[in-house]
């Protein structure tokens, strides 16, 4: 598809005019000061000017954090909207390099990332805006007594793992593979809030899951940190996709996400600093 029809694609899904790119640069620049307070004075100043709708594709383990970012942009921005997408981050990364319409990109990992730069269908230098670290997703009150990460090769356990070619399924792998532990799971889901949502249904026993996605769930499920962890901690970049149709909204989106007002949310719901 060539990046004319993928404009046009995008025209039908967004409207209004686009913001200047100076107010995007003033917006990261508030941000990149740590102050709230700066970023906010700065979100008023520019609330109305920016307009139009951003389109965020992200990866999956992001719904949380980002649905209330998405809010609270839309609040300090009134005219503006930011729509998401949220699944596995190579299904995402496909998307984008197919020609489907999006503005913004939010990786659960540098090779998914890579894909669209690859392609030549990212707009600058994606930037890591968090970190996100593994953990084992039980049953509530952890019948099974599951206590490491050994503990899931138990073949009288049903354990979900995400699949490969996704950031928590290759960050899963690597703990295992780093551990010298061989695991055949029940299923491999197709992107992390699949795999959890297999426990919270009580479809199995365990899964291996971000420690956001454990945060989130509640008492839903129950959460067991192993140190093999540590070394398959996944790096999270965001960028501006060309071809977006509100260039300066969309940057002002991804100011915020890297403001401290943004790393307070992320943080909030269990992601690392970058």
């Amino acid at each position: 598809m060539t990046r004319t029809a993928r404009r046009n694609r995008r025209t039908l899904r967004v409207a209004g005019t686009g913001a200047a790119a100076l107010l995007a640069l003033s917006a990261c620049s508030s941000s990149d000061s740590g102050s709230s307070s700066t970023t906010s004075d700065s979100a008023a100043s520019a609330s109305d000017k920016l307009s139009g709708t951003v389109t965020v594709f992200a990866a999956a383990s992001l719904k949380e954090s980002f649905t209330t970012l998405g809010k609270q942009f839309e609040r300090a921005h009134p005219g503006t909207k930011v729509v998401f997408s949220f699944g596995g981050s190579d299904s995402l990364a496909a998307s984008i390099t197919g020609g489907a319409p999006a503005d913004v990109f939010a990786s659960a990992s540098p090779k998914t990332m890579k894909i669209v730069t690859d392609a030549g269908d990212a707009s600058g230098t994606p930037a890591t805006f968090v970190r996100n670290q593994l953990e084992i997703a039980t049953l509530p009150g952890n019948p099974d007594k599951v206590a490491s990460l050994k503990d899931l090769t138990n073949p009288d356990l049903k354990v979900v793992l995400c699949d490969k070619e996704v950031p928590c399924g290759a960050a899963a792998q690597k703990a295992l593979d780093a551990s010298r532990l061989k695991l055949t799971p029940v299923s491999y889901e197709q992107d992390v809030k699949a795999a959890l949502t297999k426990v919270e249904l009580k479809e199995a026993d365990a899964a291996v899951v971000y420690k956001t996605d454990v945060h989130a769930a509640g008492d839903k499920v129950g959460g067991v940190e192993f140190p093999e962890s540590a070394d398959a901690v996944n790096d999270y970049p965001i960028t501006l996709l060309k071809g977006a149709e509100h260039t300066g909204t969309a940057r002002a989106f991804i100011a915020l996400v890297r403001s401290a007002e943004g790393q307070k949310v992320l943080t909030g719901a269990g992601f690392l600093k970058p």
